[in-house]
C-alpha cells in the first residue's frame, strides 16, 4: 500500500527573468536537499522534486514582468540541519542575497531550524529542518 502524501500543497510556482541563470541556482540550491530537475517544458519552464513537480521555475505566463511579493516565500523540506547549512551555502555561492542566516528559531517552536535567501529574482526562500525529537521533548 502506498502511504498517502501529508502535504497539502501540490507545486509553486516562482517568475525567472532569465530562465538559464535561475535553473543554474536552483540546480546548485536544490541538489542539496536531495531535489532535482523532474520535467522541464521547453525553454518556458522547469520543475524540481525529490519524486514529482513540486516547485517550478518560468517564465511569467502573462509575458508581464518577474515581480516578488512582501510577504511571500517559499519554503522547502530538508532532512537535517546539515542540509539546511548546505542550502545556505549553495545559495550564496550561487548567487543568492542572505536574509536570514541558518539557525533555530524558537518563536516558530522549539523544533524549528531553517535559513532564509533572496534568488536571482528577489525571491525569499527557505530550507527548514522540523526536529521531531525536540518536538516529542516538549
Amino acid at each position: 500500500m502506498d502511504a498517502e502524501n501529508p502535504s497539502i500543497l501540490n507545486h509553486v510556482s516562482l517568475g525567472a527573468s532569465d530562465l538559464a541563470r535561475s535553473a543554474a541556482f536552483y540546480d546548485a540550491v536544490m541538489a542539496t536537499i536531495g531535489a532535482t530537475r523532474v520535467f522541464e517544458h521547453g525553454d518556458q519552464a522547469i520543475a524540481y522534486g525529490r519524486m514529482f513537480p513540486e516547485f517550478w521555475i518560468g517564465a511569467p505566463y502573462d509575458g508581464g514582468p518577474v515581480e516578488t511579493a512582501n510577504g511571500v516565500h517559499v519554503a522547502f523540506f530538508a532532512r537535517s540541519k546539515a542540509e539546511v547549512d548546505a542550502f545556505y551555502e549553495a545559495a550564496l555561492a550561487a548567487g543568492a542575497a542572505g536574509d536570514g542566516p541558518p539557525g533555530p528559531r524558537p518563536e516558530y517552536g522549539a523544533p524549528y531550524y531553517g535559513c532564509f535567501v533572496r534568488d536571482p529574482d528577489g525571491h525569499k526562500i527557505e530550507a527548514t529542518y522540523w526536529d521531531m525529537a525536540l518536538q516529542d521533548a516538549g
